[in-house]
């Protein structure tokens, strides 16, 4: 009988890797928002009723399925920024208990960064540690496009015992996966890395090679950062996606599933802005409870029948 799953060798199962997942029989799903109204949609909740939201949040709280959480500020501009403090202590307050990762990003652009800003840097670590952050989520690249170790280093030093992912600066990097990969693995506090294969999107032709290579890898080693895979993942594409990657040894997946909204604002003066065009001129960034309530259940429903295959394949 042909072995149905290319990426395992014959009787053999991925390590689940540990994860923070509250679904222990599914992946584990992570959310990237940017306000208090974003998180309550997403994630499951026993309690209700934060003081600064609705009522109707408040319901929709039980709707959603995120495991954990990225926090960033400004998602819909350049790919998100070192939210408040603020903002940070207030989404804390609405989802206690909800493992919540900081973006730790000082401005939009590249990865290489100056002295100042990686001090910058420092002190949004300590002060995202302090204010009892499950972890942070950054990436620093030199000027040659390699993975910058001793700066990486030097960062997750300041973290203490928080998680750190190495965020998409590495699909920005020169080298290969396999020598950014390894690059990381040298510094042992990074847990995780975001990754969609230095390809636009994760589903793309162009990645899937370079992301079965790349958790087929981290799943043999037991050092190694945990492959994290996002970037345009949505309901159409996350079967597809699941077919390839769960043999692999695929274990999390990131999203954001937001998009422009309406503002309620009523004046708007014409021809006027701050800069940012189209929709996000006079829109507000937010997650759609829906796209993600639709992944969640792709994902949940995929995972059952791979583990059921897998069962029969080693049996």
């Amino acid at each position: 009988m042909p072995h149905r799953f290319p990426c395992l060798e014959p009787g053999a199962l991925p390590a689940v890797r540990p994860s923070w997942s509250t679904s222990p029989q599914s992946l584990t799903i992570e959310v990237c928002i940017d306000s208090v109204e974003s998180a309550i949609a997403w994630v499951t909740l026993a309690a209700t009723n934060h003081p600064l939201l609705s009522s109707a949040l408040s319901i929709r709280a039980h709707l959603g399925r995120a495991d954990r959480l990225e926090l960033c500020g400004n998602l819909g501009v350049g790919g998100g920024t070192t939210p408040s403090i603020g903002l940070f202590k207030q989404v804390r307050a609405a989802i206690p208990g909800t493992p919540i990762m900081v973006m730790v990003r000082p401005r939009t652009g590249d990865f290489f960064y100056s002295e100042a800003e990686l001090e910058v840097m420092k002190e949004d670590i300590r002060a995202f540690r302090d204010a009892g952050a499950d972890g942070v989520v950054f990436g620093i690249l030199n000027k040659d496009g390699r993975i910058d170790v001793d700066h990486t280093q030097s960062l997750a030093q300041e973290a203490g015992d928080m998680q750190i992912c190495f965020h998409r600066a590495f699909d920005m990097s020169s080298q290969d996966v396999l020598t950014a990969h390894l690059d990381i693995s040298k510094i042992p506090q990074v847990t995780r890395i975001l990754t969609s294969g230095q390809a636009p999107t994760a589903p793309s032709p162009a990645a899937l090679p370079k992301l079965r290579t790349l958790i087929r890898t981290a799943s043999h080693m037991p050092a190694s950062a945990t492959i994290l895979v996002g970037s345009g993942v949505n309901a159409q594409t996350i079967g597809p996606l699941l077919k390839e990657l769960l043999p692999c040894g695929l274990r999390e997946v990131h999203l954001s599933g937001g998009s422009w909204v309406a503002s309620e604002m009523e004046f708007r003066r014409p021809q006027m802005g701050m800069g940012v065009g189209g929709d996000g001129e006079w829109g507000i960034w937010r997650t759609s409870e829906e796209r993600v309530r639709e992944v969640r259940s792709i994902v949940d429903a995929a995972w059952e029948q791979f583990v059921e295959n897998t069962k029969v394949e080693t049996n």
